[in-house]
């Protein structure tokens, strides 16, 4: 009797210990991926000059092959013939990608950031098929033309992100999902809808693709990738550093 009162008693403290850990058990989201949405100042006038003056170089030049699956994809030289408009977008951009860096302390820094631009326009059935950008630390879009995406949801165009922890549940339990606000996503995609005047920055190694155009218009974007110089970091704090 003894030995059985002995066993119950320490069966009622495991199952008592394991309720005081269900209770203490903090959950903390890890591997974060940041992903910033930013609205244009002065996106009216700006997308009016981008538009004309990319529509323009479409006439041109004919279209670099690279994610785009149709559409037009203009050259790399963006900086050069997109003039001060291009140059405002990247200026805002760049500030952008300076706030949300920072050393290995979590110290502020002001990176000398190279840039790498293109266009993208994308018509009726036009999308960009999966990919990531190598050679970047940052990549973004901005979007000059939405085509009607924003206002009819039907047109599709939706800049879509892919969960870099790969197939997550779904690979072996497709109907559960891990608890939390974030947990939906797992194993799935993220998408935001392009309009006039968004720019969005990423990780350059974040998988994303563009899903197919539905519409009659033009879906008008610029991308780019921002990649960190042969000078280096600087603290914000010192005196030599080369602010984007």
């Amino acid at each position: 009797m003894a030995v059985a009162m002995r066993l119950a008693s320490s069966a009622f403290e495991i199952r008592e210990k394991a309720k005081m850990a269900r209770i203490e058990i903090a959950v903390k989201g890890l591997f974060a991926t940041p992903v910033a949405a930013v609205e244009m100042p002065g996106a009216t006038t700006l997308n009016a000059e981008l538009e004309h003056i990319i529509l323009r170089r479409r006439q041109e030049t004919p279209s670099v092959q690279a994610s785009n699956a149709g559409g037009w994809h203009s050259d790399r030289d963006i900086l050069t013939w997109g003039g001060k408009p291009m140059a405002a977008v990247i200026d805002v951009a760049k500030g952008v990608a300076t706030q949300m860096t920072a050393d290995r302390s979590g110290r502020p820094v002001r990176p000398v950031w190279t840039v790498q631009a293109w266009a993208n326009v994308n018509a009726a059935g036009n999308g960009n098929i999966c990919h990531y950008h190598p050679g970047a630390y940052w990549s973004g879009v901005y979007y000059v033309a939405d085509g009607g995406c924003a206002a009819d949801p039907s047109l599709g165009g939706e800049f879509e992100m892919l969960d870099p922890r790969g197939p997550g549940p779904g690979m072996y339990a497709p109907a559960l999902k891990f608890a939390g606000e974030d947990g939906a996503s797992v194993g799935s995609a993220e998408t935001i809808r392009p309009r006039p005047g968004l720019l969005i920055l990423f990780p350059s190694w974040l998988f994303h693709q563009v899903r197919p155009y539905r519409g009659t218009g033009l879906r008008i974007s610029i991308a780019f990738n921002f990649g960190v110089g042969n000078s280096g970091v600087g603290n914000s704090g010192d005196a030599g550093a080369v602010e984007a």
